[in-house]
């Protein structure tokens, strides 16, 4: 950093495997990295110790560990890092939800922060726009009952009336929600009712786009965001250590088990996962669609599926790009994650200006 320049702070958070996404080798299990609670508890202790502030608990249902009871599991091993909690809202009941996020916070001493997914209930299908609007109908549920306000909603998908749960936060209020969703009716569900927007992977010039125009969404509707990017990461001593780590990840992947791990995920139609895909078309040859950033891990990984790859300088200054741009929040994760994590909090942690998202 030159004399007299500054970075706005940002939160900086790290990813636990709970879905079973850890490898040495992409698409080759390993049992030594599959979701247990050691192994993913010892990914979250990692970035605790590494400086984090927040870590991503995600939620599967088909896979690897039960996000919110590996959650209390983990809380009272924690000091100060907050927990990032992913719920799956077609498999909650809004008013238990509420008290469920209250217990938790009051665990962490207040540190819980929830990543709200727009899924449907197994084994049942609802299209986009319906799901989506659900699922704002859900957030402004959790904002009221968590603000200990009595809820009397009537929706089109919830008919309540009911006093807030005796349980409360610690702060009284309710925890910021992080939501993403790439589909204009994901965009909206954003604008009215999200905290913290989040996007995978891009081109600098679709995150600007992006944050642009939930921007203006927002503000159409009296409302403000903060936003959210999240990616993987490889960062080495030198640009050409990274790029080598790269193609070793790469080294024992075979196309068609690639594939099958895509399928397994609930999410393999959503415009996200779509422009995750076309990102991949898009890239050269070695895989890079722009300067640093590698859409290889989307070979056998959908959902977020690029890297940022390099030396610790060109890894900060990805970042700073991004920042640049408007974002406020980073969700990162490498593989094998704990190793990574380790790597990541030594060589570029220390020079970011971070710590906990705040809402305005």
């Amino acid at each position: 950093m030159t004399q007299g320049e500054t970075h706005r702070s940002c939160e900086v958070s790290w990813f636990s495997a709970l879905c079973d996404d850890d490898y040495e080798f992409l698409g080759q299990p390993d049992p030594m990295l599959q979701s247990s609670w050691e192994h993913c508890r010892n990914i979250v202790l990692t970035a605790e110790k590494g400086g984090f502030d927040n870590i991503l608990l995600p939620s599967g249902y088909q896979l690897g560990l039960d996000t919110t009871v590996f959650a209390a599991a983990i809380a009272p091993f924690l000091d100060r890092m907050r927990l990032l909690m992913a719920v799956r809202i077609g498999e909650d009941w809004p008013p238990q939800l509420a008290r469920r996020i209250a217990t938790l916070d009051r665990i962490l001493g207040g540190r819980l922060t929830v990543n709200i997914i727009s899924s449907d209930l197994p084994g049942q299908t609802l299209d986009s726009e319906p799901r989506y609007a659900r699922t704002v109908e859900v957030m402004q549920i959790l904002k009221t009952m968590l603000s200990g306000q009595h809820l009397s909603h009537r929706g089109e998908f919830y008919d309540l009336e009911l006093d807030p749960p005796r349980m409360t936060t610690l702060s009284g209020r309710c925890p910021p929600l992080y939501f993403g969703g790439l589909s204009p009716a994901a965009r909206d569900a954003a604008a009215e009712a999200a905290d913290v927007y989040l996007m995978w992977p891009d081109t600098m010039d679709k995150v600007r786009d992006v944050v642009g125009d939930l921007t203006a969404r927002a503000a159409a509707k009296g409302r403000t965001l903060k936003f959210g990017y999240r990616a993987h990461v490889i960062v080495r001593e030198t640009e050409a250590e990274a790029r080598a780590y790269a193609t070793r990840l790469l080294s024992k992947l075979d196309d068609g088990a690639g594939e099958a791990i895509r399928q397994k995920s609930l999410d393999t139609a959503t415009a996200g996962v779509a422009r995750q895909t076309e990102l991949r078309a898009s890239a050269g040859d070695d895989g890079f669609v722009e300067d640093n950033l590698w859409t290889g891990i989307g070979r056998a990984r959908s959902g977020c599926g690029a890297a940022i790859v390099g030396d610790p300088d060109q890894v900060l200054a990805k970042l700073r790009a991004y920042q640049a741009e408007g974002i406020d929040a980073f969700i990162l994760s490498g593989y094998p994650h704990a190793a990574e994590c380790d790597l990541f909090a030594r060589h570029v942690l220390p020079h970011l200006d971070h710590g906990p998202l705040t809402l305005d």
